[in-house]
């Protein structure tokens, strides 16, 4: 087999070992069941069990209370980017708030727009989306059908370090790339969503937590696969769903709940990865450059930049020979990314952290 390199990617990016080697062990035939995993009935004992087991374990990990529903869908965030408005804001006469910290949010704003009038409650762009919002600095309606925040902005390295008050209007929340990667007061959400192939397991599946009251707002005349309480009465059963996407999610979750312990410990190993980076770039004498402001820096994505770029062709070239890959920035941004989600070993962050002072000290 090809010797695995440290995936730095952005998405669909790495998943843990174990979860990988379990899939692979049961591809062809799960046990007890004589079939792939590829190739079962949605409908039967066992995937019934799976499905139920990952949604157990959303549950317990995130302490969702009762009251909130786990949906599994498909579609990916951008198809949430048009669900949300289309359930909560179309024709219910009021505005929904944006805040608007990164590429995501931008492109999510723009689709509601779709569906209904949009306020901006803040804006990061004009300082090219290096940080959040202060509290003092939200500009929000109290009588919105929702307010709308990206938790983690893969492409800029921003992330929320707590939940913006929004008071009594429901809080939104796309958490495709930081969801699992710590514990979060889920009460304060009225939708928490997250597509999986960032942080959760592989492209395909869309995880959506949903309170149940809000599935009493939504109107009549919308088609029913985009109708969130379609997927409500129906378990997530509707249609097909991605069975093998939420097998894998499945086997992560288990990863978290048995080998890691729990997003506590998750948080601790994810501040410790990221800060290996961020002290390489803030001890480098100016040679790395950190895109996001200190207090808004991602545990997820360590975005920076080189003093001369014109050393850049030669920082990836070398990186990747040490096996190092997925290390470019988006073009929007420039420079390097170094996605270092859940799965991430220690041991990968340490290669790259080691990488990158050796760099610096011959390019100096």
């Amino acid at each position: 087999m090809e010797p695995r390199v440290f995936n730095f990617s952005a998405g669909p990016a790495v998943l843990p070992l174990p979860a990988l080697e379990r899939a692979q062990q049961d591809l062809l035939s799960l046990p007890g069941v004589g079939s792939s995993i590829l190739e079962i009935s949605h409908r039967s004992k066992t995937f019934m069990e799976i499905i139920e087991q990952t949604e157990a374990n959303y549950r317990s990990l995130l302490g969702v209370p009762d009251g909130y529903r786990v949906l599994f869908l498909q579609g990916g965030a951008q198809m949430q980017f048009a669900m949300i408005p289309m359930n909560l804001l179309r024709d219910s006469g009021k505005s929904a708030d944006y805040i608007v910290t990164g590429t995501w949010g931008k492109k999510a704003m723009k689709e509601a727009k779709t569906q209904g009038p949009v306020r901006v409650a803040w804006d990061g762009e004009p300082t090219k989306f290096r940080q959040t919002p202060a509290a003092d600095q939200l500009d929000l309606d109290p009588d919105a059908a929702y307010a709308y925040f990206t938790s983690n902005e893969t492409i800029q390295g921003v992330q929320f370090q707590a939940e913006p008050a929004v008071g009594d209007v429901p809080l939104v929340c796309d958490a495709s790339s930081d969801i699992l990667c710590r514990p979060l007061p889920m009460e304060k959400y009225g939708i928490l969503y997250a597509c999986a192939q960032k942080n959760a397991g592989p492209a395909g599946v869309t995880v959506v937590i949903i309170r149940d009251d809000l599935l009493e707002r939504i109107g009549d005349g919308l088609p029913s696969m985009l109708d969130y309480r379609t997927f409500a009465k129906a378990n997530s059963l509707f249609n097909t769903p991605p069975v093998f996407s939420i097998y894998v999610a499945w086997l992560v979750t288990e990863w978290l709940v048995n080998d890691i312990g729990g997003l506590d410990k998750m948080q601790a190993i994810n501040r410790g990865k990221s800060q290996l980076l961020y002290d390489t770039i803030d001890n480098s004498s100016g040679f790395y450059r950190g895109h996001a402001d200190g207090a808004c820096r991602s545990t997820m994505n360590v975005t920076f930049t080189l003093a001369d770029d014109s050393l850049e062709g030669a920082f990836v070239e070398q990186a990747a020979q040490r096996g190092l890959a997925s290390l470019k920035g988006h073009r929007s941004v420039g420079g390097f990314r170094a996605s270092i989600y859940n799965a991430m070993p220690v041991a990968g962050v340490e290669a790259l952290r080691d990488f990158m002072t050796e760099f610096a000290e011959k390019n100096i």
